[in-house]
């Protein structure tokens, strides 16, 4: 089972995960995309992933699950990070900048604000 980087990380894409993953399986979107089909938040591809866990605490927007334990609200996330698998050439791994670690009133709003209650 591969980790799901959840909508908790659109337009916060923090790339601490990124730098932490041993088999460099988390992407960004960096194709033509008119339709809007795939926000600004990174993607995790389920066949290179290799379940090691170690890019879910990395994460301090907490956006990131293992598939099975993806909160149900965001069950349609799972299906949008395996579209990797579509559009391959239109995916690469960002080069991970350095970004201001979100304050826990950040994180907490941010899932207040996709509906994800602590």
């Amino acid at each position: 089972m591969a980790f799901v980087i959840t909508r908790l990380c659109r337009d916060c894409v923090d790339q601490s995960c990124v730098s932490e993953c041993p088999v460099d399986c988390i992407y960004e979107f960096r194709g033509d995309d008119p339709r809007g089909e795939f926000p600004d938040q990174l993607y995790i591809d389920p066949e290179i992933c290799i379940n090691c866990g170690i890019c879910e605490p990395a994460c301090p927007w907490e956006a990131i699950f293992e598939r099975e334990d993806v909160p149900m609200l965001f069950e349609e996330d799972i299906a949008l990070n395996a579209r990797v698998l579509e559009r391959p050439s239109d995916f690469a791994v960002p080069e991970a900048t350095d970004r201001q670690l979100p304050s826990s009133d950040q994180v907490r709003s941010n899932k207040q604000k996709w509906g994800l209650y602590e």
